[in-house]
């Protein structure tokens, strides 16, 4: 066998330090700081540990960053718009029946923050970054979609449900609003989805305010998250966890949600009511969900199954139980993203 040189072995240190440096694995932490070159990785909103979850073939729910730890070795790791958070459990528990082996980790975020997040490679929670991306992502609009196809991370999707706006006011409505326009009155305190990530401002509830004339009155020409643009507005970091919460404590009037949240809220018991709107500022004949697999994804057998269970007739009765309309044939179809 060949001898080593001096020259070799003073470069083995060198080498061996570059090979001890490098990421061993999918979506393993590192310490705050270490984000790839070029791309800020997006923090994980405060307080939103139950939108981290992982799911044990056993029955099992781990949240927070227990989740993220075991999200690594998950068999299938699903990054959806927020908005649906509360079937997720039913959704995934149901897929698991049939998919008995297969453990899934689950983030139930706005998203446009989950895209950030998958263009940037992670998350940053409580001063850690969290390297990896999802098998399969999940919007409310198209457009997010058309994002990853242009970065070369998705190909095809589906329509898998459909959904509208409504107005959560009050329990029994003490300010008695009745419609988009009564949000700016000078009485009314509104707390609304954020322009910046969250989809169901940047391509619907936007649209209808600006309709409306409204869109200055309410934001003050301020795109931002989480904050206070005028008096009386609120800007949300988390819409679906938030606005109920603000409505029921008080600090918010009204507040433009998903149907199924208002849903969700009133099975909950929560202090509230919603409003029913016109089509033209409910725009249930346009929202759809879509949702496709990234072309990398290391789980490509266990995403297939998923995307399956969605389209088959179990999943789409989860769905419709919480308050989704359900999607159509021809939703159904595997399309190419244009």
């Amino acid at each position: 066998m060949q001898r080593m040189t001096c020259s070799t072995l003073r470069v083995l240190p060198a080498l061996l330090s570059i090979l001890v440096a490098t990421p061993l694995a999918y979506a393993q932490p590192r310490e705050a700081g270490q984000t790839n070159p070029g791309q800020t990785m997006p923090s994980i909103p405060d307080g939103k540990d139950t939108d981290l979850k992982f799911y044990s073939p056993d029955g099992a729910i781990a949240t927070g960053r227990q989740a993220l730890e075991q999200m690594p070795h998950a068999n299938l790791v699903l990054w959806v718009a927020g908005n649906q958070f509360f079937a997720m459990d039913d959704v995934i528990h149901g897929f698991q029946k049939d998919n008995a082996t297969i453990s899934v980790g689950l983030i139930t975020l706005p998203p446009g923050l989950l895209l950030a997040a998958i263009k940037a490679g992670g998350w940053i929670y409580n001063g850690k970054d969290y390297r990896g991306r999802p098998d399969i992502y999940a919007s409310v609009n198209l457009g997010h979609l058309r994002d990853l196809k242009r970065s070369g991370m998705m190909n095809d999707f589906i329509v898998y449900m459909h959904n509208e706006l409504q107005i959560m006011v009050g329990k029994g409505n003490p300010k008695k609003i009745t419609g988009i326009d009564d949000l700016v009155r000078d009485d009314v305190r509104t707390s609304l989805p954020n322009p910046v990530n969250e989809g169901i401002m940047q391509f619907y509830l936007r649209r209808v305010l600006e309709r409306h004339g409204l869109w200055q009155a309410i934001s003050a020409g301020r795109d931002c998250v989480a904050c206070q643009t005028t008096t009386n507005n609120w800007f949300t970091a988390v819409h679906h966890r938030e606005t109920p919460e603000r409505i029921a404590t008080g600090r918010s009037d009204a507040g433009v949600v998903w149907r199924t949240e208002g849903l969700q809220a009133l099975r909950t018991n929560a202090a509230v009511d919603t409003i029913a709107l016109p089509a033209e500022d409910s725009l249930r004949n346009e929202v759809s969900y879509v949702i496709g697999v990234l072309t990398e994804t290391p789980h490509a057998a266990a995403a297939k199954a998923y995307m399956s269970f969605l389209r088959a007739t179990a999943g789409q009765d989860i769905y419709v139980k919480y308050g989704f309309v359900p999607a159509t044939d021809e939703d159904l179809k595997l399309k190419p993203i244009d």
